[in-house]
């Protein structure tokens, strides 16, 4: 019988001990990428590598995450945290200006905004978002696909009416990138925690800059790997920063990059295509379980799945092997290239209890 390239992958590089359904708040790492890091950690602990890691390894990383988002590695910088990124964005903003985000909202895609108290923080319903974006936006603020529920956004809509009011926007992809196709040279600005979808170590994100909006971004994090020569840089004030969005690097976490290079080139490998359509499929097999069993989930074509009024549930679940989480209320899973039918099945078994 032939195997597809993700029931390869999930051979190769996986084996969970449990029914592994909680990627939305942490994904499991590839055996690669794992190698990768005991490498590295091994070469610090035995003094064989000058240094702490490899810039080449984190150059890599970056051009990783450009291939899956669509945009060329120039405009990437990499990180430690979205709420870091968000906060060059919020720090690029005049005094006043408007910033429009849904209701409900992760924080650390709101709270560098709301944290100046010098700017005007505009709130509505996700539903809502493109038709409440008005003249004076300065920017709009919001996730592809909301951590608490689910739900994607309106993408063509909201950029749109962002384009006719002149408001700049800011994508947070972090629970949408890997498994739904991303287009960030649509944002001005778009920003990925690592650790979840992307399967990569906690420790790695990525902002994406257009060329226009990265000359109203301030370089927070200047040093010497900000300037376009490193090596002539290591001393006294950097001359020449980066042409590129490396210029707003933060610091690099070697490890964590050393990983983040290899589950990058894994999922590039499987495609966001294919696992769109894996992970949507094995979301709807579990939607449909639900509503067999009386329960109603958030309605969307999403890989995450929230069924609101379970999420107590949660640690039953877990004492039965299966990891969801719970999030507002809801119990939230979600599905990616590890997970079976066999695991849907098993989530709606312990459900059913």
């Amino acid at each position: 019988m032939e195997t597809s390239a993700i029931d390869q992958v999930r051979a190769a590089e996986f084996a969970p001990e449990t029914t592994y359904l909680n990627t939305s708040t942490c994904g499991l790492l590839p055996r690669r990428a794992v190698e990768a890091i005991k490498a590295l950690a091994e070469e610090n602990a035995t003094g064989r590598r000058s240094g702490s890691g490899s810039a080449e390894a984190v150059d890599a990383a970056r051009a990783g995450f450009a291939r899956l988002a669509g945009v060329t590695a120039d405009r990437v910088a990499n990180g430690g945290s979205v709420a870091a990124h968000v906060a060059l964005v919020a720090a690029s903003l005049p005094a006043g200006s408007e910033v429009l985000a849904p209701e409900g909202e992760f924080s650390s895609v709101v709270s560098p905004f709301a944290v100046r108290g010098d700017l005007k923080m505009r709130y509505v319903p996700l539903t809502e978002l493109a038709e409440a974006v008005r003249p004076g936006t300065a920017l709009v603020a919001f996730s592809a696909v909301q951590s608490s529920d689910g739900r994607i956004a309106d993408l063509e809509a909201i950029r749109a009416a962002a384009a006719a009011h002149g408001a700049r926007t800011l994508l947070d992809a972090s629970q949408s990138a890997g498994w739904l196709p991303l287009d960030a040279g649509a944002y001005d600005y778009t920003v990925t925690g690592g650790f979840k979808f992307l399967l990569c170590p906690r420790g790695t994100s990525f902002l994406t800059v257009t060329e226009e909006a990265q000359e109203s971004l301030p370089v927070l994090y200047a040093g010497w790997m900000s300037a376009e020569e490193p090596w002539g840089s290591t001393y006294g004030p950097v001359e020449r920063l980066a042409t590129s969005a490396r210029r707003f690097d933060e610091p690099t976490a070697f490890l964590a990059y050393h990983g983040a290079e290899h589950s990058l080139a894994l999922l590039a490998g499987v495609g966001a295509e294919a696992l769109h359509a894996h992970a949507t499929g094995l979301a709807a097999r579990f939607r449909a379980g639900l509503a067999r069993l009386g329960h109603e989930a958030v309605p969307a074509d999403s890989a995450v799945v929230a069924v609101p009024g379970l999420g107590a549930r949660e640690p039953e679940l877990a004492r039965a092997g299966v990891m969801v989480s719970d999030r507002a209320g809801n119990l939230r899973a979600a599905f990616h290239l590890y997970n079976t039918e066999a695991d849907v099945d098993r989530a709606l078994d312990a459900l059913s209890g």
